[in-house]
């Protein structure tokens, strides 16, 4: 199994960035989704989470309105598309995998990760 991540990078406040996280080594489509995100001295934080036909899905509200996540069974894809980030939204994000669709307790899979940082 894996999930490997990418899109991250340096953008100024106000810029975008789009995640994506290619994944292989099991049924994609009867998977959840899921994006995560961990800043220094703080605790892994939910961002998103999309069922596996990508008709369900779940925004944290710090991110709300600003963050859009979607899949493509057919490329093993999940993306995070990131807008009017802020200097706040400056953490490595992971993409994780679930059997189960639920928010807490622990994942079947996770990605590498990928650092955003987004500057003043």
């Amino acid at each position: 199994v894996q999930l490997q991540a990418s899109g991250g990078g340096l953008v100024q406040a106000g810029g975008s960035l789009r995640l994506s996280c290619v994944a292989s080594g099991f049924t994609f489509s009867a998977y959840a989704l899921y994006w995560f995100r961990q800043a220094p001295g703080r605790e892994r934080e939910f961002v998103g989470m999309i069922g596996g036909s990508g008709k369900v899905t779940s925004i944290a509200d710090s991110v709300t309105g600003r963050f859009t996540i979607s899949r493509d069974n057919a490329k093993n894809t999940v993306s995070l598309q990131m807008n009017s980030l802020k200097p706040e939204d400056t953490a490595v994000y992971y993409c994780a995998a679930n059997s189960r669709m639920k928010i807490g307790g622990d994942y079947e899979y996770w990605g590498q990760g990928t650092q955003v940082t987004v500057s003043s």
